[in-house]
């Protein structure tokens, strides 16, 4: 979509409440290959089975998440520049919400009920980030794609070693991640302030401890 296409602030709320509707129902589509496609299918026990699926819903929230900052943040936006990199992220990152739901499908499971909530946090998060000017807001982006680097690389060591579906979504994401927060790093980043990291880590724990298991 253009980053002109929404210029009247109607327009751009509700394109961001159906979004915001579709992305919290599970509902998105990828614009490139599932990474997994070529994967072999993995013999995994009932407790492997359910662990991957675990993790898989974790990355699924947080692309839920992902999509709530990547929206608030264009939205708020100060320059159609910025804003642009945000919408052209947040389309990147539907992929990854696709590929999650996809996958823990294929593993028997389902997106976490808490997705409103997350959602909801995220968003008001990344309009916090964007109120304080582009240059914070971008470097509240790469400030969350460390953190979930890190993240992607800790579930690459949990999955199940077999699981070469989960793993290639994830590397994926990995690689997509790493290139959100450097682009966002070029783009002139100021470093994202103490309380906002640490509201960041919080909320990423919260996240990673429940989206687990519901």
């Amino acid at each position: 979509m253009s980053a002109n296409r929404y210029h009247h602030p109607l327009d751009r709320f509700i394109a961001t409440a159906d979004k915001a509707l579709r992305v919290v129902a599970g509902v998105a589509s990828a614009s490139r290959p599932n990474p997994a496609a070529h994967a072999d299918d993995a013999v995994m026990s009932e407790s492997e089975q359910r662990h991957a699926a675990g993790l898989m819903r974790v990355n699924h929230v947080g692309e839920v998440m992902a999509q709530a900052l990547y929206n608030s943040q264009a939205r708020f936006a100060k320059s159609e520049e910025i804003r642009a990199q945000f919408e052209q992220a947040s389309r990147e990152e539907e992929d990854h919400l696709a590929w999650t739901a996809q996958r823990l499908h294929e593993l028997g499971s389902q997106i976490s009920v808490l997705n409103p909530l997350f959602y909801a946090g995220a968003y008001a998060l990344g309009t916090v980030a964007a109120v304080m000017g582009d240059a914070r807001s971008l470097g509240f982006v790469v400030e969350t794609e460390k953190q979930v680097e890190a993240h992607l690389a800790s579930h690459l060591e949990k999955l199940p070693p077999q699981d070469a579906k989960s793993r290639a979504i994830v590397e994926q994401m990995k690689t997509d991640e790493i290139e959100h927060g450097e682009k966002a790093q070029a783009l002139g980043a100021e470093e994202a302030p103490l309380p906002a990291r640490m509201a960041m880590t919080v909320m990423g724990k919260i996240m990673t401890s429940t989206a687990y298991y519901i």
